[in-house]
């Protein structure tokens, strides 16, 4: 077979056309490159971050927490007083509600001493109730328990969680806007190069 029954000889040669790399986008500015990376790296931050900052607000408001459980639990103990003086039931009022009254007890010393305490509104004059006090023997209210330390512990790390990820929003939104006042600008010294060759067509 001669060069001239070749089929690849039929024709003039032509040029392999030149085609962008696999996923590249010839339209894709700088910019766009810059707000895709940045995206992803808030993402991760807030993929990393926003658990290990949970974690440990949440163990460290727990750990506060029950420190003070156990100061107020080693300085305060319940005792039996006397009420003195009965709750104000006003009509409408429910009996469990509770209100604060005048109580006796006998001290260590010995002697008698008063205080005022929350007593449910349907406690009678003259009946006992069982009151905290501290080691002052000054009425104070129930200690708090193990469950409100982890109460806090879950409030301190969804606070935080919210709180990283308003952070996450508010970074991509100001990365946005940063990017887009540059398009912007860059919109606007394009078209005062373009704008005088658009206007002379028009008007010849």
């Amino acid at each position: 077979m001669s060069a001239q029954d070749s089929p690849h000889a039929s024709g003039p040669h032509r040029p392999r056309e030149q085609h962008p790399p696999k996923g590249a986008n010839p339209l894709r500015r700088t910019s766009d490159r810059v707000e895709v990376w940045c995206s992803a790296l808030l993402f991760l931050v807030l993929a990393f971050g926003l658990p290990a900052a949970s974690v440990s607000a949440g163990l460290a408001a727990y750990r506060s927490t029950m420190r003070t459980v156990q100061a107020q639990s080693a300085e305060r103990h319940q005792i039996t007083a006397r009420v003195t003086a009965a709750p104000d039931a006003a009509p409408g009022r429910a009996s469990d509600e509770k209100q604060s009254v005048q109580v006796s007890w006998a001290g260590k010393d010995g002697r008698q001493r008063t205080g005022t305490a929350r007593v449910p509104l349907d406690t009678t004059a003259g009946s006992t109730v069982r009151i905290w006090v501290d080691r002052a023997e000054t009425v104070q209210a129930p200690p708090m328990s193990a469950g409100n330390a982890t109460a806090t512990g879950w409030l301190a790390a969804g606070m935080t969680a919210v709180g990283v990820y308003i952070g996450y929003v508010a970074g991509r939104k100001g990365v946005r806007g940063a990017l887009n006042r540059r398009r912007y600008a860059q919109w606007d010294a394009e078209w005062e190069l373009v704008e005088p060759q658009w206007s002379r067509r028009f008007h010849r």
